[in-house]
């Protein structure tokens, strides 16, 4: 016997072969008792439906992507990993398909994907924005806000968590508070810096200019970063880095000067990656729930592709504060 047809369950049910396919398409505008009865009749015929058949009929490909916007990431960023796992376990429990791609690959691939939506994590170029858009694309941010464009966007509080970090350190007494901070996207950059400028000023702690130390993004960069800062008269006795791989190269450079942590410097991350339990001392960092965030995008935008009007535009996600013995 070849492989049952919808005409063989629509015999069995005794109901039409639009109804089978509206009881797996659009099962809501099917009575109760007659999707049992549709059901119970594909189950005896170990029927499955066809997802193209569906998506033909519903003009929908319940396709979705969840691309990561970050120069020379990789998909196994830690970071965007954690939020495209809460991303991929809602899409899961709703049946979509999710591809998973960078920015730079995905735009290497110039022909259609067919997705209905996506959610681009990180620093999301207008050009691509603009370009999903034209093609009627459902787009949600997560981790950035682009100017210009009014999409809903899912972040972390940057500025309650560069607080948190900040009262954490003069609570065990330190005033002499610098910052690594590493070149990130705009969006990143502009919340952790003016958010540690506030927080300092807020403590009533000085502020000046030479408190701030860029680097790049790489712990390599990072440790001559902190070598030079931990280096200058009058150093500071604890450190805020912009992320746990900045901070794991302050804690780097303190060793390679004698100093020991926390007692000679304290170091805050931010992020709490898992590399923060490898270092010794384990790091202090703000917990960012990358899990929450991704589900959160996936409310967004499964409330995009349902057509409501009153979806959110901005949703800050709580962070805390974990505190380890490197502080």
């Amino acid at each position: 016997m070849g492989n049952p047809t919808i005409y063989d369950v629509s015999r069995l049910s005794g109901v039409s072969t639009a109804t089978v396919s509206r009881a797996f398409s659009e099962p809501e505008r099917v009575k109760e008792s007659t999707r049992r009865r549709v059901y119970a009749a594909a189950s005896a015929l170990h029927y499955q439906p066809s997802a193209i058949a569906r998506a033909m009929a519903r003009q929908r490909t319940d396709k979705l992507a969840f691309i990561i916007c970050k120069k020379g990431a990789t998909i196994l960023d830690e970071f965007y990993a954690g939020i495209c796992e809460g991303v991929l376990r809602c899409a899961n429990s709703m049946e979509y398909q999710l591809l998973v791609s960078t920015a730079e690959d995905w735009q290497r691939s110039p022909q259609s994907k067919q997705i209905e939506g996506a959610i681009l994590a990180g620093d999301a170029h207008p050009d691509l924005i603009v370009e999903l858009q034209r093609q009627n694309v459902k787009v949600v941010l997560a981790n950035h806000i682009a100017p210009g464009f009014d999409l809903p966007c899912i972040v972390a509080d940057e500025r309650d968590g560069v607080r948190q970090a900040l009262e954490h350190l003069v609570l065990r007494g330190h005033h002499k508070i610098d910052m690594l901070a590493g070149r990130f996207s705009s969006y990143i950059t502009s919340e952790r810096y003016n958010a540690f400028i506030a927080a300092m000023k807020g403590l009533g702690l000085s502020i000046e200019e030479s408190n701030v130390t860029m680097c790049d993004r790489d712990i390599e960069s990072a440790t001559r970063a902190a070598l030079e800062l931990l280096n200058r008269p009058g150093r500071p006795s604890a450190v805020f880095a912009f992320n746990d791989v900045l901070a794991a190269g302050v804690m780097k450079a303190a060793r390679r000067l004698g100093l020991s942590l926390p007692d000679d410097l304290a170091v805050v991350g931010f992020d709490d990656s898992t590399i923060c339990a490898l270092l010794e001392p384990a790091l202090t960092s703000v917990h960012v729930d990358c899990r929450r965030m991704g589900e959160l995008c996936m409310e967004r935008m499964t409330a995009l592709l349902s057509g409501a009007e009153d979806v959110p535009r901005l949703t800050v996600v709580p962070v805390e504060l974990h505190v380890r013995h490197s502080t």
